[in-house]
């Protein structure tokens, strides 16, 4: 997760560390046919002001020079590009799409005993269930992507997004790679 502030400070390094997660999943397969290496990446800022358009959404966009980029702000979603996926969330927290999930079922007219977990993910705006999550920050939860994440083995680092450095992420992903996944369990 990434602040407003954060991104206004230094909108480049959301870049930064795409390119540089990009160069660690080349290497993992290179040396590991059989990992498939980072799938896809998912990036969220943080807004007091969801509902206002960020300064640095026109940098954001141009990451689709070298990604496929699927960008949500308000109630918006644009695609563009080719490479590795990257979503980018603005704003939206997970709370506020499980609540719009149930607001959308009720608009559907879905009965109460036909909703299932399975249901309700099809009314969720992220369809992503990722394997790890990188939190930074240090050794606090926040709540996106807080139903697909319950499966997912989550990595704390104790530096801020703007303090992230290449060597940082290997080391997440090496730990990542050494783990036995429960899955709940």
């Amino acid at each position: 997760m990434i602040s407003d502030e954060e991104m206004e400070n230094d909108p480049e390094q959301i870049e930064r560390i795409i390119r540089w997660c990009s160069e660690i999943s080349d290497k993992v397969r290179k040396n590991n046919s059989s990992c498939p290496g980072i799938k896809e990446i998912i990036v969220h800022i943080s807004t007091s002001n969801p509902d206002e358009v960020p300064g640095y959404l026109s940098y954001i966009r141009s990451l689709s020079s070298f990604v496929s980029l699927d960008l949500h702000y308000g109630d918006n979603t644009e695609r563009s590009g080719a490479g590795i996926p990257v979503t980018v969330a603005i704003g939206k927290s997970g709370r506020e799409e499980i609540a719009d999930a149930i607001q959308s079922m009720a608009l559907d007219n879905v009965s109460s005993k036909d909703v299932t977990p399975e249901l309700l993910e099809k009314y969720l705006t992220f369809s992503h269930s990722p394997d790890f999550m990188i939190k930074t920050g240090g050794a606090h939860l926040v709540d996106f992507l807080i139903w697909q994440s319950v499966y997912s083995e989550l990595f704390f680092l104790d530096l801020n997004w703007e303090r992230i450095r290449k060597i940082d992420l290997v080391r997440a992903f090496r730990d990542y790679l050494s783990r036995s996944r429960r899955f709940g369990s």
